[in-house]
């Protein structure tokens, strides 16, 4: 009965079904993460501005601006810093193929030791490398995941990254426009704080969905940063506004 229950518990603790998360890419996560940025930042800035009591068009100019200036900066930054690191990753793989085209031996005695120093066996760390240098193709794979921890086969896009940069950050700094867009006055104001808040807070619970974080934790921590950055904008604005500024 002991060796019963001890088997179960074992097949129970290795559930062959179970799945780690995904940490490592995740466009979805970006997106989340591109969203709260466009939400927050122009939900600031629309407040801010509605904070000094202007004409409605002025705030509906300035969140537009806000919304294109700030969805073309992130995709531009998105882009740059993608292209940049694909090169440098290209530039690596580069010199990688050319080392064991010229130093076959002593790219394959190298594997072997990276063999043994994870507990490898030598004689078995050896075999291994020789079968990993076998062909160039994956001797580059092999030598570009140990040494260099990156997989060729996937650098990234620089576009698709730049695209999906602008397109959640649209999404999240139209929220806060939205109100002014068809409203104006305290009406639009109060309806904007409203919108940012339960987008904020839907933000935030979305991002336990990765984190694996208390719900409720995530989206009022959410709702706090979002909340705390528009008060501020907003008072500097009320402040600029009923001091002759604007």
């Amino acid at each position: 009965m002991t060796g019963t229950t001890t088997a179960s518990t074992s097949l129970e603790l290795h559930d062959p079904e179970h799945r780690h998360r995904d940490i490592r890419g995740g466009s979805a996560r970006a997106a989340v993460f591109g969203m709260s940025d466009g939400l927050v930042s122009n939900a600031s800035l629309v407040l801010g501005i509605d904070g000094a009591h202007p004409a409605a068009a002025v705030v509906r100019l300035a969140g537009l601006a806000g919304l294109i200036g700030g969805a073309l900066s992130m995709a531009a930054g998105e882009y740059v810093s993608m292209r940049a690191q694909a090169e440098l990753f290209e530039r690596e793989l580069d010199v990688e193929r050319a080392e064991i085209h010229r130093y076959p031996d002593g790219e394959r005695r190298e594997l072997a030791l990276i063999y043994e120093r994870r507990g490898v066996a030598r004689d078995a760390a050896e075999d291994l490398a020789a079968q990993m240098m076998a062909t160039p193709d994956r001797a580059l794979e092999t030598h570009a995941r140990e040494e260099l921890g990156i997989d060729p086969d996937e650098l990234g896009s620089p576009v698709a990254a730049a695209l999906a940069s602008f397109a959640s950050f649209a999404v999240g700094a139209f929220v806060p426009l939205a109100a002014f867009l068809v409203l104006a006055g305290s009406t639009a104001t109060l309806l904007a704080v409203g919108l940012s808040a339960a987008a904020a807070t839907a933000v935030g619970v979305t991002l336990a969905l990765f984190t694996g974080r208390p719900w409720w934790i995530s989206g009022l921590r959410q709702l706090a940063l979002c909340s705390a950055a528009a008060a501020v904008t907003f008072g500097v604005g009320a402040a600029v506004g009923h001091g002759g500024g604007i």
